[in-house]
């Protein structure tokens, strides 16, 4: 018969499926209706001796033949079929007790199950168990417990299996063989070749190797259960799997239950949920002249082991995700997102150290590989999200990908609830891919970047939100102390912002002077007079934003717009829309004015600063220019005066996105000048100028009873003018006051 192996899985089908599955032995009913789904990654299953759990293991490889029930794989059934076509399939099984050839060596084993073209070769499970390779010549009898147990597994995998079912893997081993075991084993998890579905006893590598357990009793699945639950639950554990208490368990005395008089129960305190430190104290064999080694040299060779949480039941992955999947995605958590093909260790580091501060985490993957790297949210769950589909990431062209992976991730993270925090680490692919998703939550959610890129400039990263960049000294590739105590700092910093948002978000913490609705005020130099006034006249009623009109500061404005953080808008200085039409330094974009659109929330507008162009440093004034008015503002700043012509060009754009406006507009022209440069004897006092803006206005905008243009004999500057901002400003929000306080 020639050789088949299971094609990839298809997105959101299980690895493996047992429905109703029945095992009798003569009349004794050992399996009794197991229903379990492992859709990818690790899955631990517990229970006493004789509760079924090998027998349910037989029944996966057909050593014993099922009474009734299905047994899917791959989404195909194979209940009935003979054990060598199962593991033709692709099912490798390690069963207790190892079962070895004595006689022959661990090269001849190896040698022995390898298939040609295989993704598993000797010369890799060489790569993944070293011992094997210092005793390839050794015979099976020859090795140690722990030796066998690797060679056992080598050979599941030299079979090149989607799916390991492991019985006892751990049993009889030493402590540090049983750490090495256990991390190779999650390791290959994660890295997406193969599944594994675990029969444990030991509930310290069972509650590590998988998050949640399922617990078999009596031939049946009795639950699926939390790791850090059932670790500290010892009643549980007495009662369900029969693990008893010793005297040295109990670390503080009792205090008698005040019902009935006897002592209360006490929980074992939970498994920790951070990352796990794995030391070696002997580095090389020691022999009787071996000196001590330095703890220094210890604590560098030491691993840093982060577990992924990849388990499902009854097809729905849960993971550390349980109490999401349980309650709703609406549920508070926190998203750890980046290239796990490149970054798993750092990000699954991470999300363990946040996860062990109590908050829910969502661990998302962002690589472009198309393989799936044991995340609670795959690559291609990502890329479903985008509207064009995931035909880009198969391109086979990295920016290509990338920049199909950037968009889906946005769309992606604009589709979720629950999120209260967002943290990646990454290269400068990643850190393209992640903060163009931090961009589109609202102002306020944390977001935190560890790049390398963040020693540079991150204009373009950073946007108009509030990301917060760390700079990752090292490259993000492998954890060493640097690396470590970077991103821990950026993991306790993000739990300890998320745990505020939830708190500020759930009304538990004081909102001091939160109870004023926010409104958002622009600001140049030039006009800082008229804003000044104006955040002084509604301070009572308001609590005044005031943005710098530099390009960043109207983006920065619109951006809690489009968050709704933002009630009102007296939008003083449109100057950026100068820099936008004629190229200077510190200009809006296109979508000036868009979350106004929007939202249609009630808008004040005016003129100012839209009599001068930026540049920097005189010499850098485009050539075009150079015969211009301009006025050296600072060494850094050069400002160019705006002719009719532009003036009117200006008006014609600024009229056109105020028609598009479907909330109330009252837009204000201040005649008397438009800027403290634009005044009798100023340099730029141009009447000629600024009748050529006020005319395009007056021409383009459609006055209805709504959105008005209204024409005042002040200045910019002067205090009536700010009056009149402010009266038409309380004007528009007469009635609104209070919901806009109910949304604060």
């Amino acid at each position: 018969m020639a050789e088949r192996f299971a094609p990839p899985p298809k997105a959101g089908v299980p690895v493996l499926q047992l429905q109703g599955v029945n095992v009798f032995y003569g009349r004794s009913h050992a399996v009794q209706g197991i229903d379990l789904t492992l859709q990818s990654g690790v899955l631990s299953v517990v229970g006493r001796n004789g509760m079924g759990k090998t027998t349910m293991c037989k029944a996966i490889m057909g050593l014993v033949p099922i009474a009734s029930g299905s047994i899917r794989f791959m989404g195909e059934e194979i209940g009935g079929r003979a054990p060598a076509e199962i593991a033709r399939l692709g099912i490798g099984y390690v069963p207790q007790g190892r079962r070895l050839w004595r006689s022959l060596t661990v090269h001849e084993h190896l040698r022995l199950m390898a298939k040609p073209k295989g993704r598993w070769t000797p010369e890799r499970i060489y790569e993944v168990f070293p011992r094997l390779a210092e005793r390839r010549n050794n015979g099976g009898a020859q090795l140690s417990g722990g030796e066998q147990q690797m060679l056992a597994i080598s050979r599941a995998l030299l079979m090149n299996p989607r799916l390991l079912v492991m019985d006892e893997p751990t049993e009889g081993l030493a402590p540090v063989i049983v750490a090495h075991v256990e991390e190779t084993l999650v390791r290959l998890a994660a890295e997406g070749d193969v599944s594994i579905l675990v029969i444990e006893q030991n509930i310290g590598v069972a509650t590590q190797m998988s998050d949640p357990i399922a617990i078999m009793v009596n031939g049946r699945i009795n639950r699926v259960i939390a790791s850090a639950t059932l670790a500290a639950d010892r009643d549980l554990q007495q009662r369900l799997l029969g693990v008893g208490r010793h005297g040295h368990d109990e670390t503080e005395p009792k205090s008698p239950d005040p019902g009935t008089g006897r002592p209360q129960a006490t929980a074992a305190p939970a498994a920790s949920q951070g990352p796990i430190r794995v030391y070696m104290a002997n580095p090389t064999p020691p022999t009787r002249w071996s000196k001590d080694v330095p703890a220094a040299q210890i604590e560098a060779a030491a691993r840093t082991v982060s577990r992924p949480t990849l388990a499902t039941i009854d097809g729905r992955r849960i993971g550390d995700t349980s109490a999401i999947a349980a309650r709703g995605p609406t549920e508070p958590h926190v998203v750890i997102a980046g290239t796990l093909d490149t970054k798993g260790d750092e990000l699954r580091y991470i999300r363990d150290i946040i996860r062990s501060t109590g908050l829910r985490t969502r661990l998302v993957d962002l690589s472009t590989q198309g393989r799936n790297q044991g995340a609670d949210v795959s690559a291609q769950e990502v890329a479903l999200a985008s509207p064009r589909g995931s035909a880009g990431l198969g391109s086979g062209d990295r920016g290509t990908a990338v920049a199909a992976m950037t968009e889906a991730f946005r769309a992606w993270t604009e589709a979720q609830q629950g999120i209260i925090g967002l943290i990646s680490a990454g290269g400068s692919g990643g850190t393209a891919i992640a903060t163009a998703a931090m961009r589109v939550l609202p102002v306020g959610v944390p977001k935190l970047m560890v790049s390398t890129m963040a020693a540079g400039n991150i204009a373009d990263y950073v946007g108009s939100t509030d990301i917060t960049m760390m700079h990752s000294v090292t490259d993000v590739q492998g954890l060493n102390r640097i690396s470590r105590t970077v991103l821990g700092n950026a993991a306790h910093a993000m739990a300890a912002m998320a745990s505020a948002h939830l708190a500020s978000a759930s009304g538990t913490r004081p909102a001091a002077a939160q109870d004023r609705p926010l409104a958002g005020l622009t600001m140049f130099g030039v006009t800082t007079p008229c804003v000044q006034q104006v955040a002084r006249l509604i301070e009572a009623e308001w609590e005044p934003v005031v943005f710098h009109a530099t390009g960043v500061g109207g983006r920065s404005m619109e951006t809690l717009i489009d968050s709704r953080l933002l009630q009102g808008v007296i939008d003083v200085s449109t100057t950026e829309v100068c820099d936008m039409l004629m190229g200077g330094i510190l200009p809006a974009t296109e979508d000036r004015f868009g979350a106004v659109i929007r939202t249609k929330i009630p808008y004040v507008g005016s003129v100012g600063a839209l009599d001068m162009v930026n540049f920097a440093a005189p010499e850098t004034v485009p050539e075009r220019y150079r015969g211009r008015k301009l006025y050296p503002h600072n060494p850094q700043v050069t400002l160019m005066r705006t002719t009719a012509d532009e003036n009117a060009r200006m008006g014609r754009w600024i009229g056109e996105r105020l028609n598009l406006m479907e909330g109330p507009v009252r837009f204000l022209i201040p005649e008397g000048g438009v800027s403290a440069l634009d005044a009798p004897g100023k340099p730029f006092h141009d009447p000629d100028a600024d009748a050529a803006l006020f005319q395009a206005l007056a021409a383009t905008v459609r006055v209805t009873a709504s959105r008005q243009l209204i024409r005042l004999p002040h200045h910019i500057n002067d205090p009536a003018f700010a009056q009149a901002l402010v009266r038409e400003f309380l004007a528009l929000h007469q009635g609104r006051r209070g919901t806009a306080r109910r949304r604060t």
